[in-house]
């Protein structure tokens, strides 16, 4: 008798089952998430995401009132919303500032179009954000993503999408001044986008 092949014995590995934006959306509908339940939808991967912690939650709500008060009624501030990356992502990042006004989200969340500036608070995500998140919303021709990475106290800011990759990408130190591409009317120092050492 002889040995079986290296082919016929070797076991393949399980298929993945990709989700779209489409059939996560239906399933939050569908009550299938806890309303507590911290999920994304990344690349096809429903995804559990790590508790909020006091220093996110703090930068959060400090991005939160900048950006409203420096907006006023110019864009809209949405903050831990999902945006819709079709056909395979929806993200919900820390702070999307997007055109418009509330009534216009009414029965779609947020596409790549309506996107000025996504910000992703980052501690113990930092990896997520940077080697997952990043690709993700390049390929989706989002035009800017800031991490705030309060790790390292600094921010990573990736502007100009092309070829699914960003073409400049920036390490901003407290002291230092920047504008999000699509608002240049806005300039804030990296100190205030930082919660105190």
């Amino acid at each position: 008798m002889s040995a079986p092949s290296n082919a016929s014995s070797m076991a393949l590995p399980p298929a993945k089952h990709l989700f779209t934006v489409e059939a996560y959306e239906a399933m939050a509908e569908r009550g299938i998430f806890q309303p507590d339940d911290r999920v994304e939808l990344l690349a096809g991967e429903i995804v559990e995401m790590s508790p909020i912690g006091t220093r996110h939650a703090a930068t959060v709500n400090r991005l939160t009132r900048l950006f409203i008060t420096a907006l006023g009624d110019r864009a809209m501030v949405a903050i831990q919303n999902p945006v819709a990356l079709p056909p395979y992502s929806e993200p919900e990042p820390d702070v999307a500032i997007v055109r418009g006004c509330d009534e216009d989200y009414l029965n779609a969340h947020p596409r790549p179009a309506d996107v000025l500036l996504l910000i992703e608070v980052a501690d113990s995500s930092l990896l997520i954000d940077r080697n997952v998140k990043v690709p993700i919303y390049a390929q989706a021709g989002i035009p800017e993503l800031w991490i705030v990475d309060l790790t390292n106290y600094r921010i990573e800011t990736y502007c100009h999408p092309s070829n699914g990759r960003y073409a400049t990408i920036r390490t901003l130190h407290r002291r230092e001044t920047l504008t999000p591409s699509e608002l240049p009317e806005l300039t804030f120092q990296v100190d205030q986008l930082l919660p105190p050492t």
